[in-house]
């Protein structure tokens, strides 16, 4: 068996990542339908906008290294995503879903964030300045869509889930 390089490594993360874009889209219009205030729809809607533009910037990114775009079983954000759904099921109509909605986001969020923070150094070492530069930009994007949702959770979601339903 031929020995495994920082390449082969990449591109399977990037497989990875790609597999657990299209799967994030799946789930954002659900946590979108399932958050009771309008400002968590909103963010749930914002962020399935800029989900789309991350899975295009992955698509360039499998043209910039020449393989086609597929990816790979991501257990990880399945696993993240079947706990959100989880708590949409058991906090429906409770006080708390959006906080337990904002976590799970966040959850999502803090996956992203670790694999496009790894690409971006892997596309560094590698000499890849372009495919570096797009994983920075998405990198960017989701660290601020996960302080919007800190700020959203401090400001309102953590506070409405303390109380009792009327």
């Amino acid at each position: 068996m031929a020995e495994k390089t920082l390449n082969d490594l990449f591109l399977d993360t990037v497989k990875d990542i790609y597999y657990a874009e299209r799967q994030i889209l799946k789930a954002l219009p659900k946590m979108a339908r399932a958050a009771q205030s309008q400002e968590l729809k909103a963010a749930f809607e914002k962020h399935k906008s800029e989900t789309e533009t991350h899975v295009e910037r992955l698509q360039q990114v499998f043209e910039l290294i020449g393989k086609p775009a597929r990816g790979k079983t991501c257990e990880a954000i399945q696993g993240i995503i079947a706990e959100g759904e989880e708590i949409i099921e058991e906090f429906k109509g409770s006080p708390a879903l959006d906080a337990g909605l904002i976590s799970s986001a966040q959850a999502v969020e803090h996956y992203e964030i670790t694999r496009y923070g790894t690409l971006k150094a892997w596309a560094t070492q590698l000499g890849m300045k372009e495919a570096a530069d797009l994983f920075a930009a998405t990198l960017a994007e989701e660290s601020a869509t996960d302080m919007a949702l800190s700020d959203l959770a401090g400001t309102s979601a953590n506070t409405k889930g303390k109380k009792k339903a009327a």
